[in-house]
């Protein structure tokens, strides 16, 4: 297994889209500590598409928390309707438009292309037409779709950062708490399989659709 290194000195600038508000959180958010606790972050960019006033709440709370040492930080939640964003496509693609001149963006986290979620597959289709040569990284997000598939980038993390990510979006999203999946154990699990597959203890894993060798 080929491991590549990024430049820890060199400032990144990262995007990070969700269609919903814990979807950045659960996807990506051990990467995203351990790339702020280990390398220079020039700006993160956290957008969420979908909310409601309660969410948008709880949503806010989480990003400051991950986002919490990073000086230069956007936090922007939309409130298009939770499950209807195809049906909202051409005002979510003009908004993809207004980011393109305003973001140029090092790292962008979206969604796998081919989640099961509707909403998810529409923001990864707009993130590759808005941004055709960036450094894009798709996450997975497990449900009772039962679509999760075999990525081939992994981030090894320390127990550390699974811990302090299940606490925060345990912690912020209390509304969610009813729903039979939404646990440690669920997050934990999915970390944990994806750790034995990169010979680690727990790694998110990503789709990378596209990697130039320079």
């Amino acid at each position: 297994m080929l491991g590549i290194k990024i430049d820890s000195k060199t400032p990144l600038s990262v995007l990070c889209l969700g269609a919903h508000c814990d979807d950045i959180e659960i996807g990506a958010g051990g990467t995203l500590l351990k790339l702020i606790r280990e390398y220079a972050i020039s700006s993160v960019d956290w957008i969420v598409f979908a909310s409601n006033e309660k969410r948008k709440a709880e949503a806010e709370r989480s990003a400051d928390r991950f986002l919490e040492p990073v000086v230069n930080k956007r936090i922007v939640i939309r409130s298009w309707r939770d499950g209807f964003l195809p049906f909202s496509a051409w005002d979510v693609k003009d908004y993809f438009e207004l980011l393109k001149t305003d973001i140029a963006p090092d790292l962008i986290f979206t969604h796998y292309r081919d989640d099961r979620h509707q909403d998810h597959r529409i923001i990864s289709e707009l993130t590759w037409n808005t941004w055709r040569n960036h450094f894009i990284l798709e996450y997975e997000i497990p449900k009772y779709d039962g679509d999760l598939g075999a990525p081939s980038f992994f981030v090894p993390l320390e127990s550390e950062y699974i811990d302090r990510r299940n606490q925060i979006i345990l912690d912020e999203y209390v509304s969610q708490r009813g729903k039979h999946w939404f646990d440690d154990e669920t997050f934990r699990s999915i970390n944990r399989l994806r750790g034995m597959e990169s010979a680690s203890l727990y790694a998110e894993a990503f789709y990378s659709r596209k990697i130039c060798l320079k």
